[in-house]
């Protein structure tokens, strides 16, 4: 997709993350909190393919685990429009650093208190993101958010596939439950092989 078609599904995507944080609790309880963008289109300007972003919500660390999906966020992602929109989601936890291995030095766009974060719209589009972005860990900081997602991942795979086990001949629908934990081995297996283990 061309460089100006993709800042625009970035900006469509802060506003209405802005809007949906105005709609009331009891249609869209899972609040999302910050948006931030990864990847390609932190680099210089070019077609890209996708828009990786990682939407941050008030939940705790151990309820949005890596590669996962929380209570509420395909609700939210359908009023948001993102099943049509060429973007990559990666669900983050507020109570955690946003960053790993694969959102490296990600760009604030949106915060909920702050709005949409114009200069960091202006650096992407200009192609000169770097000017925007948080400095690189240091490789003992790497290493230690990843071994923390990792933890994390491992509990939510453990827990995930105690759940698929009381539920596998029960009755009702197993395909949510499958998906979960799907995504959760999917998850760890992921940060396994970034850790190098």
């Amino acid at each position: 997709m061309k460089w100006i078609r993709a800042l625009h599904h970035l900006e469509t995507l802060a506003h209405t993350c802005a809007d949906m944080a105005t709609r009331p609790r009891t249609i869209f309880p899972l609040r999302v909190t910050r948006l931030w963008a990864a990847g390609d289109i932190l680099g210089p300007v070019r077609d890209v393919d996708r828009i990786t972003v990682a939407l941050v919500v008030d939940l705790p660390v151990d309820e949005v685990p890596w590669l996962t999906e929380p209570h509420g966020s395909q609700h939210w992602a359908q009023a948001a429009r993102l099943p049509q929109s060429p973007i990559t989601v990666r669900w983050r936890s507020a109570h955690a650093p946003v960053w790993n291995h694969a959102l490296d030095r990600p760009a604030l766009i949106w915060d909920v208190e702050t709005g949409v974060a114009e200069a960091t719209l202006l650096a992407i589009t200009d192609g000169v993101a770097e000017t925007v972005r948080p400095a690189a860990p240091s490789a003992a900081e790497h290493r230690a958010r990843l071994d923390d997602e990792l933890a994390v991942s491992l509990r939510a795979l453990r827990t995930r596939t105690a759940t698929y086990a009381d539920r596998r001949w029960g009755p009702g629908k197993l395909e949510p439950v499958a998906d979960a934990l799907w995504r959760a081995g999917e998850g760890y297996l992921d940060l396994l092989d970034a850790t190098g283990r």
